[in-house]
């Protein structure tokens, strides 16, 4: 029997057991053991930051992406197009957002600095005291491919989706991206930031539709800012 295809704004297959779940993933084994002891683990071993970020966004990665397969996809016989990844994303509106993104990003970290609050973290400061291609390359392919990727899949494609067909658009975008903001913590620098950045991957998912667009915001913009701190 063919699947009856559900308004993506309306209706989804899923409960409140997904949505639980998926959460737990990401507060309890995501924030409470990769971040605080997979990752210091990763430190020790290469007594690097930029090397041990990226290996922790690494795991991060495999461990949300299989979290939403076996959580949300498999056991409802779905495929990855239920999460957005289906067609290609529209060009128009990926530039489009990503100017306004860039723009954004700048006003907000051109006002906090005014608070004395600066937009440096652990692996642009370790990526800055030795710039070669090589650490470039492991920071671009680190901001601009890995975190896009799964966060958008994860924080848009299911929970913005899951939040919007109970709690409406503008509830959808400002809870989705509140909670994309908390999980930087402790970054609080650059969560005004995130906030922001989330309600326009918010925006440009619900306007197309297709999770590729707000993946290739993310990543034109966090590649971008990468080059920019790196020949700062």
């Amino acid at each position: 029997m063919e699947r009856m295809q559900l308004n993506w704004k309306e209706q989804d297959d899923w409960g409140w057991k997904e949505f639980i779940l998926l959460l737990l993933l990401e507060f309890v084994f995501v924030i409470g053991v990769i971040k605080f002891v997979v990752k210091p683990f990763y430190f020790q071993v290469f007594n690097n930051e930029l090397y041990a970020g990226t290996l922790t966004g690494l795991t991060i990665a495999i461990t949300l992406l299989l979290g939403v397969y076996f959580i949300a996809l498999r056991p409802k016989k779905l495929s990855w197009g239920e999460v957005g990844l289906k067609s290609n994303g529209d060009w128009k509106v990926i530039m489009i957002y990503s100017v306004i993104l860039l723009m954004g990003a700048v006003l907000i970290v051109v006002l906090t600095s005014f608070l004395g609050i600066s937009v440096e973290n652990s692996k642009t400061e370790a990526m800055q005291q030795s710039v070669t291609f090589f650490t470039i390359l492991i920071a671009f392919i680190s901001a601009a491919i890995i975190s896009p990727i799964y966060e958008e899949i994860f924080y848009r494609g299911f929970l913005y989706r899951w939040l919007r067909t109970r709690v409406g658009f503008t509830s959808a975008i400002l809870l989705s991206s509140l909670i994309f903001t908390i999980v930087h913590i402790p970054t609080y620098n650059v969560m005004p930031v995130n906030f922001f950045s989330g309600i326009l991957f918010a925006l440009a998912y619900e306007r197309t539709q297709s999770i590729w667009t707000p993946i290739c915001i993310h990543g034109i913009t966090n590649g971008l800012m990468v080059l920019l701190t790196s020949f700062a």
